[in-house]
This record gives structure tokens, sequence and C-alpha cells, in this order.
């Protein structure tokens, strides 16, 4: 199957995926509101409820960031510029973009975005140390350091 071809077929995906989550959050919100304006019951029926809406509030932000993933994923096939990586700007391999339709970084790029998120201290900011808050502070870029 050829690239565009392929492009294709994860677009008619995603847009069903979206139609999908678009209507299951129509119905979390609903049923949100619905627990609310019920009053009554023991203590152990709101524990319960209380619980049941924290779930859904959590599940209703899940389903919410894969939505915007979607939309932006949407757009980036509108542009023509779907399934190129954000990183390093290479075709993403269809066997990753059909795993993660919504993918914007090749597998190579991806990892290394997770071990600097996971490792912040690998590349610090230095320009951003401070050891006070004067406002007569010589930014630490300014300075010339003598390391032998």
């Amino acid at each position: 199957m050829a690239r565009k071809e392929a492009i294709q077929n994860l677009r008619n995906i995603l847009v069903k995926r979206r139609d999908a989550l678009t209507r299951a959050l129509a119905g979390d919100h609903s049923m949100l509101k619905e627990l609310r304006s019920e009053v009554g019951g023991d203590v152990v029926d709101f524990a319960l409820d209380t619980a049941h809406e924290e779930i859904n509030s959590q599940l209703a932000e899940v389903e919410s960031r894969e939505l915007a993933h979607i939309h932006y994923a949407l757009e980036k096939i509108n542009e023509g510029t779907y399934g190129k990586c954000e990183g390093c700007n290479c075709n993403i391999p269809m066997a990753r973009l059909r795993a993660l339709p919504y993918a914007t970084l090749c597998v190579k790029c991806k990892r290394e975005s997770e071990v600097s998120r996971m490792n912040p201290s690998a590349n610090p900011d230095w320009g951003r140390i401070v050891d006070s808050p004067k406002s007569d502070d010589v930014p630490l870029g300014d300075v010339d350091f003598n390391v032998s």
C-alpha cells in the first residue's frame, strides 16, 4: 500500500476516533451533572458517587488530551505535513503511525525527548541559574569561567 493511501486510511481512523471521543466526553459530562444534582443517600453512597466522579473526571481528561492530539494530526494531514517527525523532519515509519496515528516524533526523537525529560540535569539551562533575586545580578552567560 502506498504511503498516501495508508495516510488516508489513518485519517479515516482518526476521524472515527475523534467522533467517538467527542460523544464519550459529552456523555461523561452529562453523567457528572446528574451526579452533582442528586442529593441524598447516606455517606457511603456519597463517597461512592465522589469516587465515580473522580474516575470519570480523570478519564475525561485523558480523552480530552487524546482528542487534542487527533485534531492536531488531522490539521497536519490537511496541511500535507502529516507523518513528518517534528524533531528531525524524517518520515515517521508507517508501523509507528498505525500504532499511534497521532505520533509527531519518530522513535529515535521520542526516545531522546523521554531521556531528556526523565533526566533534566543531563542538559541543564545554566543561563537560568542565579544566586539571588537582586536586580543587579549579572546573567551567567556574561561570565567567563576558568576551569583549568
